[in-house]
């Protein structure tokens, strides 16, 4: 079975999907079977992998009851799929207000496949509502990525009392998985009193790889690739490989497979 990982911060602009898109990707290439969904109404994750106005999407499978295995699409990557998001997955929100077990509807849903990919890895809206509840429920586990900014800390405390929250009631399994510093600067020292505040906090569960404010990495997605693709030689692509590998070895996967 595979494991599931949520992205999660419900603050915006803080590299979340970009670490959503090239995280599978970067596994995918290390030879694993990656799933990616975009639980995202914004749907940066599918169009950061060249699609638009897909149908069915992940609003289809989870308001209108489609199957799963219609929406899911082949990307770039060999052993990467998407369950790709478009806007009218805003309107979830609302729909699925009066639906029982409704925080429970991606976790249902991602049980019939799960069994075929070795991670998948959820991309979250930048809020605490409904969507990102389903994606907390689902997740085993949740990755943290944090900008290494002045406000890096601020509001951090909500997301981390929805997580005790799901723990507690509706997820006793959910573990925080990592917490990964982005948009580093390294020519400024309060990128650096960031990276001490947050391991501060969080100890050793801070990723050791910190990826940088990166030019190429900001122009892939609208090129349709993730950053090993469209430029695998750049700062970029480097520390989402490193990461990668990061995340495999934390989870038991010692001898990384050969990429493909």
């Amino acid at each position: 079975m595979g494991k599931i990982i949520t992205i999660a911060n419900q603050k915006g602009g803080v590299g979340k999907t970009t670490t959503a898109i090239n995280l599978a990707a970067g596994v995918s290439s290390k030879g694993y079977k990656t799933l990616l969904v975009d639980l995202d109404p914004q749907a940066n994750a599918t169009s950061g992998l060249g699609f638009s106005r897909i149908y069915p999407s992940v609003y289809d499978v989870l308001v209108k009851g489609i199957p799963i295995h219609t929406a899911i699409r082949k990307t770039v990557m060999k052993k990467m799929g998407i369950l790709p998001s478009e806007l009218s997955l805003v309107g979830a929100e609302v729909e699925l207000v009066t639906e029982k077990n409704r925080e429970s509807r991606l976790k249902k849903i991602l049980l019939p496949v799960k069994k075929n990919f070795d991670f998948i890895f959820i991309d979250s809206p930048p809020s605490l509502g409904i969507l990102t509840l389903n994606g907390l429920v689902a997740a085993d586990s949740v990755i943290i990525p944090i900008q290494s900014e002045f406000y890096a800390l601020e509001g951090l405390g909500k997301l981390l009392n929805t997580i005790r929250l799901v723990q507690r009631s509706l997820n006793s399994r959910l573990s925080i998985e990592g917490v990964l510093i982005t948009m580093y600067d390294f020519r400024l020292n309060l990128s650096r009193q960031v990276i001490d505040e947050v391991k501060k906090y969080f100890g050793d569960r801070v990723y050791n790889t910190i990826i940088p404010r990166n030019v190429r990495l900001a122009e892939a997605p609208s090129f349709g690739k993730p950053i090993m693709l469209y430029d695998p030689n750049s700062k970029g692509s480097e520390e989402y490989m490193e990461l990668s590998e990061e995340v495999l070895k934390k989870n038991g996967k010692k001898g990384i497979r050969k990429r493909s």
